[in-house]
């Protein structure tokens, strides 16, 4: 199962991703492998020499006890030390941040994709919604003329 984060394409300019793992719980494990995972407004933060992945929404297994599950909780990535600092320089240097795109299975892991990302301005995003309404209409167009 593959979850992809469609809002941070849309809010941000991914330039880097890179495949880091995550660190799961059994039964977050099975929620994520259901597909019952939100990355919108999710990000990465850095906090004591480690990376944490903050607002992700892993929903409860529904047959596990879930009595005192926290959904949102920031839960640790899992990643190479000398990566970690390659992309906390990048981060600091270009004025960028770390947002999750995708979370998928690798065999029996969990993995999350992670970008560096630059925040894109309100007439860029407008600028998308056109290219996408106008490829949207050529298609329509394409269509009608082969029946």
């Amino acid at each position: 199962m593959r979850i992809v984060n469609e809002k941070a394409r849309f809010d941000y300019e991914i330039s880097n991703r890179m495949e880091a793992g995550i660190s799961l719980t059994g039964a977050e494990t099975k929620s994520a492998r259901l597909g019952q995972v939100k990355l919108a407004g999710a990000f990465v933060r850095f906090k004591n020499g480690e990376m944490w992945v903050t607002n992700m929404q892993i929903y409860p297994y529904k047959y596990a006890q879930n009595a005192e599950y926290v959904a949102d909780r920031p839960r640790k990535i899992l990643i190479k030390k000398r990566e970690m600092l390659s992309l906390f320089t990048a981060m600091k240097t270009g004025r960028l941040t770390l947002v999750p795109t995708a979370m998928y299975t690798k065999g029996p892991r969990v993995k999350l994709e992670i970008g560096l990302a630059r925040g894109k301005k309100k007439y860029e995003k407008r600028e998308a919604i056109g290219k996408q309404d106008a490829k949207r209409d050529m298609e329509r167009e394409m269509r009608g003329k082969d029946n």
